[in-house]
């Protein structure tokens, strides 16, 4: 087995914080955290090559378990020679369980589990107009596809087993995603469940590893669930730790009011020296709330899939392109960004091209949306070198929130 993984620390912030720099150690090579890890759902980052996903700044891609086991398959993936070759990207690579993705598709959901579903109690939480299309029960879930009508069953083995042959860097063990809609009760019952799935997942993975010792190890992190309930949250972080992880995942349907707080309850309690990973944020001010509270590495689909909406980041906040004052605006999206799109094209260009319905403008949105971020998020770690980070914190949110224009999402 070749165990090139691993986590180092780097700068402390303190000063009342849990934020820390570090390098993350894989098979292909490092990440310095903290890090925004862009999103290649289906072996690909939508609409861009994988050599402009590398020049726009990213160090590591996140795929999907869940649709890259419905498509190709798995074992396409692996016969290919893994997740990076098969996409062209020799960087590190994430997948996640497939869980997240069984559950809010299986309810009805697309990319949410009913997180604004404020005083809504239930535990049979389905959307409206929609079928269940995913069954729990506590050794697995069994669900249908969402393309063609075709069940399965994904169980912690299982979901071990899709994610070693699609053989990314960092891989995160099996979980219930539940839902803030969910009772206490369930949310018990449902962390007892993931705490006898990551067992599963630890035993099931050391097998898989001990299996293939001519392949790159992979780091395995368990995902802390818990809702918004310190007592659930804190337990089932000590609990997960006492499983010998590599690393951690923060999951769940979060409020983005407590997302902070409720960050800070789990990090208190992981080690200091095991990397973690909030699953699923990616706008400005929940990036410095992240990063400030101990996360190491974050995800987030939220800058393409915006950019698809014609939505563009910008220092001066979020704008939509599409509108017709951008129509002769003979500027570049942000005149000091350094991405492609910015040296290149024009809004006014860019406006034609949604207008048009050309696919070039979700290509050429995508790129500055995602350069955005990574270059946000290497300003901050930047930041915390230097120990200026809560005065660029003040800057940059102060600046970014002041005169937000609405965007379509």
């Amino acid at each position: 087995m070749n165990k090139q993984a691993g986590f180092e620390v780097g700068t402390r912030l303190g000063e009342g914080t849990l934020a820390r720099t570090g390098t993350i150690t894989t098979p292909h090579g490092q990440i310095q955290t903290p890090a925004f890890i862009a999103v290649g759902t289906k072996a690909t980052v939508k609409t861009v090559l994988p050599e402009t996903v590398k020049e726009v700044g990213a160090q590591a891609v996140l795929a999907n378990a869940y649709h890259l086991y419905l498509q190709p398959g798995a074992d396409i993936v692996d016969e290919a020679g893994g997740l990076g070759r098969f996409m062209h990207w020799d960087g590190p690579t994430y997948t996640d369980s497939g869980g997240f993705q069984v559950m809010s598709l299986g309810v009805g959901f697309k990319k949410v589990l009913a997180m604004d579903a404020k005083g809504v109690v239930s535990d049979d939480v389905i959307a409206e107009g929609k079928e269940r299309l995913a069954h729990v029960d506590d050794d697995g879930v069994t669900f249908k596809s969402h393309l063609d009508g075709s069940m399965h069953r994904f169980t912690p083995e299982v979901s071990m087993q899709i994610q070693h042959q699609l053989g990314a860097d960092i891989i995160f063990a099996f979980d219930e995603c539940t839902t803030l809609m969910n009772t206490r009760a369930y949310q018990e019952h449902s962390l007892d469940r993931t705490q006898a799935w990551a067992k599963r997942c630890v035993v099931e993975h050391a097998r898989l590893t001990t299996s293939h010792p001519e392949r790159p190890y992979q780091m395995l992190c368990g995902v802390v669930q818990g809702a918004q309930y310190e007592d659930l949250r804190r337990k089932a972080a000590r609990d997960l730790v006492s499983l010998g992880f590599d690393g951690f995942g923060i999951g769940g349907a979060l409020e983005k009011e407590s997302l902070g707080t409720i960050v800070r309850w789990v990090n208190e309690e992981l080690p200091e020296d095991k990397p973690r990973h909030l699953l699923g944020i990616g706008e400005p001010d929940d990036i410095f709330t992240a990063i400030e509270n101990g996360v190491d590495t974050f995800d987030c689909v939220s800058p393409s899939r915006v950019a698809r909406n014609a939505a563009l980041y910008t220092p001066d906040g979020r704008f939509n392109v599409n509108t017709a004052k951008h129509r002769r605006a003979f500027a570049p999206i942000d005149e000091d960004c350094d991405c492609y799109t910015c040296q290149h094209f024009t809004k006014a260009y860019l406006h034609h091209l949604f207008k048009a319905k050309e696919m070039l403008a979700f290509t050429l949105a995508t790129i500055h949306n995602e350069r955005f971020i990574l270059r946000l998020v290497d300003d901050v770690r930047r930041s915390m070198v230097d120990g200026q980070f809560f005065e660029f914190k003040a800057d940059t949110l102060g600046r970014y929130y002041a005169n937000r224009a609405p965007a379509s999402d």
